[in-house]
């Protein structure tokens, strides 16, 4: 019985063993393998260089340069040569003696880590690189990489964005806003692999396996926006933000046949580079993300849509101009309280005619009024090729009231985007053509060839004879109007200024406003279209006095750029 008790209980520990047998070399077998090779091979990314972004003559505004990955081997390293490797790898790495003591500890405490390599410093320069290879230290080893490089420093900062380290994958960049968000999946192409087999001490095997699949870096940008319209752009609304003592301000230059976006810069704006040390309000791209009150800028295209319908002409006289305007227990007046009795549509934009205004839209009507609005572009995106665009609403149909339609029509209670003012002006400048907004306008592989072309895309909305009716209004506003004064000589300008007060807890400031230009040149045949806007400007509250002036001398260098001769 005992012999039979002794063998029953072998059987038992056999069978128990066949079983954990077959648990490890059957079903964990594949397991087993994959920890075996995690520690016989060493996988090392290898990078992608993300592509450069280009002005429109080929001219770098934003690249790549070569940099590196510091890792250590903690395994080749005794107690005593990891406390001196770090302490003189710190001193390459930062330039502070200060810092030096703060650094080696925390560089020590990485080799300290019971792991065969870990990462040290992410994006050492070559000559960092060079100085630390001239040390001859013992268990320190590179990893090629790349780091962004903008040559013209904060120039374009709202264009461009800016890369940071992608946390979803380790040695990666991840670019956002701007041009880098919106084609972060074009410039920053698609990572390699290099694997090789290593031995018990985390050492390359020279005879042993090795693999390597090659990095598809990324594609390249050529944009639509002048280096030249640029830099006078940035230099000119920064030197009128002092001047004018705004909060903010932006300026936006398109070509209106094209669609093309020459320049764009915003105030206050912040380094790419060092976008870290900024606060993370000025990340954000206020001509495509910020919503304001037009003003009286939007007059033009309220007209615009009375004369395309053929419901008022150029001369068609106000039978309710002579003085305030009543409608549902509101007075609506003129912004200097000045009244022209019989004034015709040109002198209603010449004179920046609130009544004259809501004559013109009464004409118009809720339903064709807001059928305009979505013709132009309000309420939905232009397509523009940048990431933090938004889009403010249209209040829907039914919520009008007629004081709604009375305030819109001069400006007031509706919402807009800088770009989407820009593009719906362009249509007067185009011959009634609506463009699609671009920056970019070719996108180019590695090796320079050509991957795809932004075509221009267009929808007509006015008739060609009423964009010329719009733009010689817009030149007699230019002409005869407040900013007359600040106009170059000898050159036909369309423009209009605005001036919208700052709506603040349900009511509107009177002393707070946003002060804007919007006109294009030579008005005859343009070759940009621009909006200046300042948000409160402290040494007036119009634009006729901020934005206009501001405009006026872009435009003049603009003119002479292009090498336009006055033509009156």
């Amino acid at each position: 019985m005992r012999i039979f008790w002794v063998k029953t209980i072998l059987l038992f520990f056999l069978f128990a063993i066949c079983i954990r047998l077959f648990y490890w070399q059957v079903v964990r077998a594949e397991f087993l393998q994959s920890q075996a090779e995690n520690q016989h091979y060493k996988n090392t990314k290898i990078e992608a260089v993300r592509g450069n972004i280009l002005f429109a003559d080929g001219s770098i505004l934003t690249s790549s340069n070569p940099a590196f990955s510091l890792y250590g081997l903690p395994k080749q390293l005794d107690d005593e040569q990891k406390v001196t490797t770090a302490y003189l790898l710190a001193k390459v790495l930062t330039g502070k003696q200060e810092e030096v003591d703060g650094l080696a500890k925390e560089i020590t405490n990485k080799l300290s880590q019971d792991l065969y390599w870990v990462l040290l410093k992410r994006n050492i320069s070559p000559d960092q690189k060079k100085q630390i290879e001239q040390l001859n230290l013992k268990g320190v080893e590179f990893e090629g990489s790349s780091v962004r490089f903008y040559p013209e420093g904060s120039s374009a900062a709202h264009l461009l964005g800016f890369v940071v380290p992608d946390t979803k994958d380790a040695g990666a960049s991840k670019g956002y806003f701007g041009l880098e968000g919106y084609f972060n999946g074009e410039l920053k192409g698609i990572s390699g692999l290099l694997r090789n087999e290593r031995d018990a001490l985390g050492l390359p095997i020279l005879i042993g396996n090795f693999l390597e699949s090659q990095a598809s870096n990324g594609k390249s940008l050529i944009l639509n926006v002048n280096q030249t319209v640029q830099f006078i752009v940035e230099e000119s609304l920064r030197a009128g933000i002092k001047k004018y003592g705004a909060k903010s301000g932006s300026v936006v230059v398109m070509d209106p046949k094209t669609g093309g976006i020459l320049a764009l810069a915003a105030y206050p704006s912040y380094d790419p580079l060092t976008y870290y040390d900024f606060p993370k309000e000025y990340f954000r791209n206020p001509i495509v993300a910020d919503q304001y009150e037009p003003g009286s800028t939007f007059k033009v295209l309220v007209l615009a849509a009375a004369l395309n319908e053929g419901l008022i002409r150029p001369d068609t006289k106000c039978d309710i101009c002579s003085g305030p305007v009543s409608i549902s227990g509101f007075t609506i007046r003129t912004w200097n309280n000045k009244y022209y009795a019989d004034t015709t549509m040109k002198d209603v934009i010449v004179h920046s005619d609130n009544t004259g205004m809501v004559f013109a839209g009464k004409k118009i009507g809720l339903d064709k009024f807001y059928s305009y609005l979505e013709n132009f572009g309000f309420g939905q995106p232009t397509n523009i090729d940048l990431q933090d665009e938004a889009s403010p609403d249209i209040r829907v149909k039914e919520a009008w009231r007629e004081i709604d339609l009375a305030t819109a029509s001069f400006g007031q209670g509706i919402a807009v985007t800088p770009v989407q003012m820009v593009r719906a002006i362009s249509a007067i400048a185009n011959g009634g053509n609506l463009m699609e907004p671009h920056v970019v306008s070719k996108v180019l592989s590695d090796d320079g060839k050509s991957v795809y072309e932004i075509k221009p895309k267009s929808k007509q909305v006015l008739k060609p004879a009423v964009a010329q009716q719009v733009m010689e209004m817009m030149v007699a506003a230019v002409q005869e109007g407040e900013s007359k004064f600040v106009k170059p000589k000898g050159f036909k300008i369309a423009g209009k200024t605005g001036t919208a007060q700052i709506p603040v807890a349900g009511h509107y400031d009177p002393n707070k406003t946003i002060a804007s230009f919007v006109g294009f040149a030579p008005a005859d045949d343009p070759k940009f279209v621009m909006l200046v806007r300042y948000d409160e400007p402290s040494s007036s509250i119009f634009g006729s006095e901020t934005a206009a002036p501001t405009f006026f001398e872009i435009a003049k260098q603009l003119l002479l750029y292009y090498k336009i001769a006055p033509s009156e």
